[in-house]
């Protein structure tokens, strides 16, 4: 009998003397080619390859507008473009200091209230969970505090801010500024027949500019800020009208 000896590669996938035999033979079928991966091609920096434009700014954040300096020093109008939006972004990351109703409890009540900085309003809702009046006018101030966020909003259960408070007072308001209570509002009915985000605004500012978008400087007139909530006033019923004009008509 013959002595075949069988030689062992060390490579994946190699065979042995005796298999490369048997192939010439037809016994076996044909060695399948060795694997070669595909040439390393490196990933196009998909950044680079758009147009650099205004449209290319636009979807950049502040933090990468500040670092793409060097890419539009070429063009002076992209320069001039990128520095506006940096100060446009930086400006509204300022404004947005609130935009909602904070949750605070009466350990907190001196830190962000009466210690709040003397350039903001603090709106100080005291109400509890239960009371529908409680609900409408939670529901109001969470509107207005979206649409004028450099107003600081918050609210606090009533006994925690202030022992026993009787609960027929609920909800009551305390407008703060400057460590001091510039007025309160104890009652739904202090905003009118219907408490609506509007009438809230309309009597929060009858002596004081209390609300503030942030869009109009440090200090903005009891009057600039009354202008803003009638117009805002006006756009929502206009815009009320027409879905129920499109309604009636489908």
């Amino acid at each position: 009998m013959a002595d075949y000896h069988f030689v062992y590669k060390d490579v994946e996938g190699a065979s042995t003397q005796w298999d490369d035999i048997q192939r010439k033979l037809g016994n076996l079928p044909p060695k399948s080619p060795p694997f070669k991966p595909p040439p390393f091609t490196p990933a196009e920096d998909e950044d680079s390859s758009k147009p650099k434009d205004k449209a290319w700014i636009d979807k950049k954040s502040a933090e990468e507008l500040e670092e793409i300096e060097d890419d539009c020093d070429e063009d002076p109008l992209l320069e001039d473009y990128r520095k506006k939006r940096l100060v446009e972004m930086q400006a509204a990351a300022k404004v947005a200091k609130f935009g909602c109703v904070i949750p605070i409890s009466g350990s907190d009540f001196v830190r962000e209230v009466s210690q709040a900085p003397p350039d903001v309003w603090v709106i100080v809702l005291l109400y509890k969970d239960g009371y529908a009046d409680c609900r409408v006018l939670l529901q109001c101030l969470e509107e207005l505090a979206s649409k004028y966020p450099a107003t600081k909003f918050v609210k606090i259960i009533s006994t925690d801010c202030i022992h026993n408070y009787p609960d027929r007072n609920l909800p009551t308001l305390l407008v703060y500024n400057n460590s001091a209570v510039k007025a309160n509002y104890i009652g739904i009915h202090s905003f009118g027949r219907r408490c609506t985000p509007e009438s809230v605004a309309l009597v929060l500012c009858q002596s004081d500019p209390v609300l503030n978008d942030g869009h109009g400087g440090e200090k903005q007139s009891r009057e600039a800020v009354l202008d803003g909530v009638r117009k805002r006033f006006l756009e929502k019923v206009v815009a009320e009208h027409e879905n129920d004009d499109g309604s009636d008509s489908e």
